[in-house]
């Protein structure tokens, strides 16, 4: 079987966690099922890494997709083309976007529907788009990878599509996030807060994912608590993040928040591990893992309601409106007064994300993948 993949994503740089979730789930699968051919489909050059098995065919077929009209022409014209001549048996686009000119079976991957909840953070052309193709797209999928329950509700309720092609793949963390030790957490707070604790945002950095909330909400939290709490933003620069660092330079506690872009996966695990809470709840949408990898890591979790979550993640979280600053504030607020809370908190989530590892997702990918093919 010729199982060919969309990877635009897949590369160090990709801001949202996509690429880490199709090289954790196809290197696992390629190395698995031996017998089957993966065509990898680049929109640029790879990293010759990220080809971990002989079984693994990268193509290179531009141009780079940075815009709803290059999208249109890469799915509809380049893809289709690539797909006729490797003979592929289905196609597994990891970003939410069918082809609309091929006739082969196609894995819908969709991991959020940020433009439906919260539109006023997208760029217009983008919301357009998404608005007219994505009914399209679940039409045309034979079947829809997603990695949330609340997720399957809005597809559900949103669109008519037939909930018997719907298939669960929940993500995984990142195995090097673990639990710190003190004389470890002493040593990272030295090096980035100056010994002082921290909340942190680890995700995306720009305008679009809310991050203007989360600094009124620290405004808020510094102004009633009178402490000498910090807030370190880590992650990877994304469209707009100048925009966000001017704004930053207006903000009345602009130098107690510290802002670490493009750290490695190594540091960030080390900075997460230290970490007061992860303050996840103004990432309205993307594919990021840093609530359970904060989990993972013994840390307690803020997180916003319409989180793309597993339920049982959720659960092992205290939720928000995005919204609403005051509100994420407030959960700010009871963590750091109460310490029983946060303790309960880290309890419960360290069971939780117990329940999930790269291994069930690849096999749940697989299964929706089977499932097309169909």
């Amino acid at each position: 079987m010729i199982i060919a993949v969309n990877t635009r994503h897949l590369s160090d740089n990709d801001p949202d966690g996509r690429g880490e979730f199709i090289f954790e789930c196809f290197s696992r699968l390629a190395i698995q099922y031996t017998q089957h051919q993966f065509i990898y489909i680049f929109d640029k050059p790879y990293d010759k890494k990220f080809i971990t098995s002989k079984n693994i065919l990268p193509v290179v077929t531009g141009p780079k997709t940075r815009s709803p009209l290059r999208w249109q022409y890469w799915y509809n014209y380049k893809v289709p083309a690539i797909l006729k001549k490797y003979k592929a048996d289905v196609f597994v686009s990891t970003d939410g976007i069918c082809s609309l000119r091929t006739k082969v079976a196609q894995c819908l991957l969709l991991h959020d529907m940020g433009f439906l909840l919260h539109p006023q953070f997208f760029i217009k052309s983008h919301l357009r788009f998404y608005k007219k193709f994505t009914p399209k797209f679940l039409i045309r999928a034979k079947s829809v990878a997603i990695v949330s329950e609340l997720l399957q509700k809005d597809i559900i309720n949103g669109y008519t599509t037939d909930p018997g092609k719907i298939n669960l793949v929940y993500k995984a963390a990142n195995d090097l996030f673990q639990p710190a030790s003190e004389k470890e957490k002493v040593s990272i707070k030295e090096k980035y807060t100056e010994g002082k604790e921290y909340f942190l945002y680890s995700g995306p950095i720009a305008p679009g994912k809310n991050l203007l909330n989360l600094l009124k909400a620290f405004s808020f939290f510094k102004k009633r608590q009178k402490s000498n709490m910090q807030l370190l933003i880590a992650g990877k620069a994304a469209p707009g993040y100048h925009q966000f660092m001017d704004d930053l330079g207006t903000f009345k506690f602009r130098n107690e928040v510290k802002v670490l872009s493009d750290l490695s996966k190594n540091e960030l695990a080390k900075i997460t591990a230290a970490a007061y809470a992860l303050v996840d709840a103004v990432l309205l949408e993307g594919f990021t893992t840093p609530a359970m990898e904060a989990m993972q890591c013994d840390v307690p979790v803020i997180v916003g309601r319409a989180a793309t979550l597993p339920r049982s993640i959720l659960a092992a979280t205290l939720q928000t409106d995005p919204g609403d600053f005051k509100d994420i504030a407030d959960k700010m607020m009871l963590l750091f007064k109460d310490e029983h809370k946060r303790n309960e908190l880290i309890q419960v989530g360290k069971g939780a994300v117990q329940q999930y590892d790269w291994d069930r997702t690849a096999a749940q990918l697989w299964q929706a993948i089977s499932e097309a093919i169909k």
